[in-house]
């Protein structure tokens, strides 16, 4: 398995690419990019159409569903705070402070192998 260790790579591949799923499962979050997995392992937030959301409220689901079909055109690493993805007026904020983290992971990202599936062999970054 290759864990990549400069996590500005794997953001980086994330630039230009549209959501194409929002999947909750249990109590976690992931945005599918037709193959790169992002999973939001501490409790998202964010703002979409200038309306402020936060996982599990009421509402936030319907309001995570709308990235379906944004495009990434920006994104920001804190390691000590957050990791942001951009998509115009819209952002999606993973907290990776140690309030907000449930476990020693806040998030991670799995990338595409040689094969364009989802794999681990495709890198994985950690947060």
């Amino acid at each position: 398995m290759n864990i990549a260790s400069d996590s500005d790579d794997g953001l980086q591949q994330l630039m230009g690419l549209e959501v194409s799923a929002v999947s909750f499962v249990r109590d976690y979050v992931e945005l599918h990019f037709d193959g790169p997995v992002l999973r939001a392992l501490s409790d998202p937030l964010g703002v979409y159409g200038g309306a402020a959301w936060q996982f599990p409220a009421p509402g936030s689901l319907d309001l995570m569903r709308c990235y379906i079909g944004e495009t990434v055109d920006g994104y920001e690493e804190d390691p000590e705070r957050i990791l942001g993805l951009q998509f115009g007026e819209h952002r999606f904020v993973i907290p990776l402070d140690d309030e907000s983290s449930m476990g020693p992971e806040s998030a991670h990202l799995v990338g595409v192998d040689q094969s364009g599936r989802t794999s681990p062999r495709g890198g994985m970054w950690i947060w």
